[in-house]
């Protein structure tokens, strides 16, 4: 039978673990706290997918591998919105792809490669290179443009092409229209 002292240290020991995880758990809240609902509403997406993939392979049904990439690429979107967020100040994210330099082909096909990517860079058109972010292994991060910068590309490629197809403008002297002929 425990003594009086035992029970004690077991109801302080008790009590000590219950305020550290209640801690932890607004700490993880606060640090959320300085974004606007937008960006908090991402970041809760991305810790739902957590789960989502703990739980899978807590019941098997997912490789240890698949389970080791798809976290790593939750972290690094995570960090990547982190940093968004904080630079802009914004209340806004785009959508985030990440990759692994195995993944190219599934956003690009068989064209695009990782080498001579800038950061900035629009690539096809359609996502804007962000930068990579290093959790477990190498992913590379997309922005996808939305629907109003794919247009204003396209149209600024469609000026660039026709200005490519004029022909070179020559001396005014040495123009000359052709013969009018009258029936």
């Amino acid at each position: 039978m425990p003594t009086r002292a035992a029970k004690l240290f077991l109801v302080i020991g008790l009590v000590l673990i219950a305020s550290v995880s209640v801690v932890t758990a607004q700490s993880g809240r606060d640090s959320d706290e300085e974004f606007g609902p937008v960006v908090r509403a991402y970041l809760g997406y991305l810790r739902n997918e957590q789960e989502v993939v703990d739980d899978r392979v807590s019941r098997r049904e997912i490789s240890s591998r698949y389970y080791r990439r798809n976290s790593n690429r939750i972290k690094a979107l995570r960090q990547m919105a982190v940093k968004l967020a904080r630079e802009t100040h914004n209340d806004y994210l785009p959508e985030l792809e990440a990759i692994a330099a195995n993944e190219f082909n599934l956003l690009f096909g068989q064209s695009q490669t990782v080498s001579g990517l800038k950061v900035g860079e629009v690539v096809k058109n359609t996502f804007r290179y962000l930068g990579t972010v290093r959790s477990g292994e190498v992913f590379y991060l997309f922005a996808r443009l939305d629907p109003y910068e794919q247009a204003e590309l396209g149209e600024k490629s469609a000026v660039n092409l026709k200005k490519d197809q004029t022909p070179p403008e020559t001396d005014p002297k040495m123009v000359t229209r052709g013969r009018r002929v009258v029936p």
